[in-house]
């Protein structure tokens, strides 16, 4: 981070440290050492993907990841705010009833190998967006788009929205959407100029090939360093046995070198508890609000463990194809959904109380909600009656990955849905994505053909604001957004449910850690953390 952005981060976080006070202990030894090398952040998720605009990356919050891989054009603040990052790029709008946005890139921006951050970067993510079913994308906000002109090589090019469309234009090309076109040009044998003309030709012989490699090339279980190089602060040196990611600093990065320039990222399913023993454990975003290894009495604890209601809304994400398509079919599941026996039971397992959060457009805390809320009111009651012309259908819900919270959560679903004859089956097991759901799928020559998937409904944490094209949470909009929560209701592309919480472990000598829950995670600005003692990071 450089200049105006850096200011403007610092100030934020500086602000946010004075209300997140962290405990200041000494640091004891361990007796694994090799575990205590590199300092330890780790997130919610399992780790699959640096893609976080796939099906599979959004449902798994790998922005957690690569928030400091690909930073977007926007970076979250601690308290929702938008903070532009003019290290990487400035935007002009042009307004009228269709707008335009310039983007002009700093010459400085570069990847961790070298090559220059272009347009082409972008029009790779703009085309991802609108063609999901052959990318398996899920970045909702491109649907208000229209056209992004792109020169290969170039610094600027302008993105065109759809008539009156476009106001949450600042959540597009968000973190870990923006990838390296050049080298999945170069993984496909072609040259930038080549890709660029492939994703404007609106060929889907054309397409596929680079929606494949942009799809599954950045999953982390085949790791290609060829292909995932970065232009934010960080770069992955190793993915490990155990599905850890190494981060090392970017020498190529054109703002702050990092604080603490080697780092591991665990996966949410590593061994909390292990971890924190051997002091690898630094920061962690944790799925369990009371975890039994943190013993919050014990002098000296090294870590404290705080939870809270986050920002983000749990929700149910239904399928584009197949029965639960049809608006009529959601509407009548979602009669015998009880959002407040769900919430209380989300709550009885966090230990925190955490609200319903009934609206699709903002979010539970915006200061908006409380004028919109009523307009989902009435669909929070259940009528099982109103349900029954379903019964003796089965759904089956899946959500990312084991946990007793959210099968306490379906398990309510279950009782409430049972007198209408709705049969409810958890089929999460090792953990189920938004590409476990029915979709359909185009071969190169567009021919559709559909997959049935290994589930009908997916519970995952959502971000009102990314998720539905929407008006902006202003309050010049309220017209809007009560209409759109209406239209919204009635259409059911998801069922929003409670707010979900969020505990994290700050381990008290990590300097300038600003708690956050939205997409990014707490570790929003972790090129910041800085371990105040001698030994880290430690000498490999």
């Amino acid at each position: 981070m450089s200049g105006r952005f850096t200011r403007a981060v610092a100030a934020v976080a500086a602000a946010a440290v004075s209300i997140f006070a962290l405990t200041a202990c000494d640091t004891s030894d361990s007796e694994n050492e090799e575990s205590k090398k590199l300092f330890g952040y780790q997130a919610l998720g399992e780790l699959r993907t640096t893609n976080s605009g796939t099906l599979e990356g959004a449902t798994d919050l790998a922005e957690q990841l690569s928030v400091r891989l690909y930073p977007g054009v926007y970076v979250p603040g601690p308290s929702g705010q938008m903070i532009p990052n003019t290290d990487l790029v400035t935007t002009q709008v042009l307004p009228s009833d269709q707008r335009k946005v310039i983007y002009t890139l700093s010459d400085a921006a570069v990847f961790s190998d070298g090559t220059p951050v272009t347009c082409s970067d972008f029009l790779l993510t703009f085309t991802a967006g609108h063609y999901p079913s052959m990318f398996g994308s899920h970045m909702p906000l491109f649907d208000d788009t229209e056209e992004l002109s792109c020169t290969p090589g170039s610094k600027e090019f302008t993105l065109t929205f759809k008539e009156k469309r476009g106001a949450r234009w600042r959540g597009l090309f968000d973190a870990g959407t923006v990838l390296p076109a050049h080298a999945v040009a170069a993984k496909l044998g072609k040259s930038v100029e080549e890709l660029d003309s492939d994703l404007q030709s609106n060929d889907f012989s054309r397409l596929k090939p680079i929606g494949d490699v942009w799809r599954h090339g950045f999953s982390l279980a085949e790791f290609d360093p060829a292909l995932q190089v970065s232009f934010g602060p960080f770069k992955i040196a190793e993915v490990g046995e155990r599905g850890e990611v190494t981060l090392v600093a970017n020498e190529h990065y054109y703002g702050d070198a990092p604080q603490t320039p080697e780092m591991v990222i665990w996966p949410g399913s590593a061994d909390s508890g292990e971890l924190a023993e051997d002091e690898a454990l630094r920061i962690g975003d944790l799925r369990q609000t009371s975890p039994a290894w943190h013993d919050v009495d014990a002098e000296g604890n090294r870590l404290s463990v705080d939870s809270q209601i986050g920002e983000l809304t749990e929700s149910l994400t239904f399928p584009l194809v197949g029965m639960w398509a049809f608006h009529e079919n959601r509407q009548a599941f979602a009669k015998c959904v009880d959002p407040r026996a769900v919430a209380k039971a989300s709550s009885d397992v966090a230990g925190i109380d955490v609200p319903v959060t009934p609206l699709h457009v903002l979010p539970h805390a915006d200061p908006l909600s409380a004028r919109v809320k009523d307009v989902a009111a009435s669909n929070l009651d259940v009528d099982i009656e109103g349900a029954s012309v379903l019964s003796g259908t089965e759904i089956r819900i899946g959500y990312p990955y084991p946990d007793a919270r959210f099968a306490a959560m379906v398990e309510s679903i279950r009782r409430t849905c049972e007198p209408a004859g709705i049969t409810v089956k958890d089929v999460t097991e090792g953990g189920k994505t938004l590409a476990d759901l029915p979709r359909a799928e185009y071969d190169e020559w567009g021919n559709e053909t559909w997959t049935d998937g290994a589930a009908d409904v997916i519970l995952h944490a959502t971000d009102p604001m990314r998720e539905f094209p929407s008006a902006n949470n202003r309050a010049q909009e309220l017209g809007a957004l009560r209409a759109q929560e209406g239209h919204l209701w009635k259409q059911l592309p998801s069922i929003p449910l409670a707010a979900q919480p969020r505990t994290f472990a700050v381990d008290g000598a990590v300097r300038n850690v600003v708690p956050y829950t939205g997409l990014a995670g707490i570790g929003w600005n972790m090129d910041r953390w800085q371990l105040n003692t001698e030994t880290t990071p430690a000498e490999k």
